[in-house]
């Protein structure tokens, strides 16, 4: 492996899904590869999940797991693309160019007969610097002046949550989504392998929610995880989003925060 290529497992799993990401990466990895947990590396002060920590703390973390500014960073997950995205996105609110997605994944690379190791990765220290952030990051006042101004804000939670006939997995929210959003279900950017579809099926997908390319465009989700899976299909398209790190986890739970049900 080429000493300036990194290689991040930032598997990560709702707990419904009954599966320890850090046990599976001790269990087999991508050879080379780290462990990073988006929740141990998440602003410990935010009442929320896995909010984006400080920009510094961030980038001297990346710097103790070894990665330096002139390493190219593939990040994957065990999903397929799922957190893996989440993690892009955090990388490059640093400023960093160099990071992508594995398509498809660890199971991607499973299927194709490709090495795996239990292997303990050796880590020395590398060197990380902050750079003016190449992705967008909203609060719920920001999405606010957003929905008010009739910009397009996609939810990228299952139809059932964003509709309201499926009560929030997080106890204590309202079920529903931001009155003006538009509902972009992760899933449908994604083909049953666990790969990103095609740029002409992603963009039919999000000109069909109301998409122009150039518009102003704030993602959400759950808890700011699955928003980032659009933002990574925007980036495919050559266009960039913000992203309401807070999500649902925070609006459905603001007093007196506007919360719309039904399909849109």
């Amino acid at each position: 492996m080429s000493s300036d290529l990194k290689i991040i497992d930032a598997s990560w799993y709702l707990p419904g899904a009954q599966r320890n990401a850090r046990e599976e990466y001790q269990s087999q990895h991508i050879p080379g590869a780290i462990f990073l947990d988006i929740d141990q590396v998440s602003d410990p002060t935010s009442p929320l999940p896995h909010m984006m920590p400080d920009r510094a703390d961030f980038a001297r973390c990346l710097a103790e797991h070894g990665i330096s500014d002139s390493d190219q960073i593939v990040v994957y997950d065990g999903n397929g693309i799922f957190s893996a995205a989440r993690m892009w996105w955090m990388i490059r609110m640093l400023g960093h160019a160099r990071v992508f997605v594995l398509d498809g994944g660890l199971p991607k690379w499973l299927s194709e007969g490709r090495a795996v190791t239990a292997d303990e990765t050796a880590l020395m220290r590398g060197s990380f610097s902050i750079r003016p952030a190449l992705e967008d990051i909203a609060d719920a006042g920001e999405v606010r002046v957003s929905l008010s101004q009739g910009e397009l804000v996609l939810d990228a939670r299952a139809s059932g949550r964003f509709d309201g006939s499926v009560p929030e997995p997080r106890a204590g929210l309202k079920s529903g989504h931001m009155p003006g959003a538009k509902n972009l279900p992760f899933g449908d950017l994604l083909n049953p392998d666990g790969t990103m579809r095609a740029p002409d099926e992603l963009r039919a997908a999000l000109i069909a929610r109301g998409w122009q390319p150039g518009a102003a465009v704030t993602t959400s989700c759950g808890s700011g995880v699955t928003a980032a899976i659009i933002n990574l299909a925007l980036a495919v398209l050559g266009e960039r989003a913000r992203l309401y790190d807070g999500s649902w986890a925070e609006w459905g739970g603001l007093p007196g925060a506007e919360v719309a049900t039904g399909a849109h």
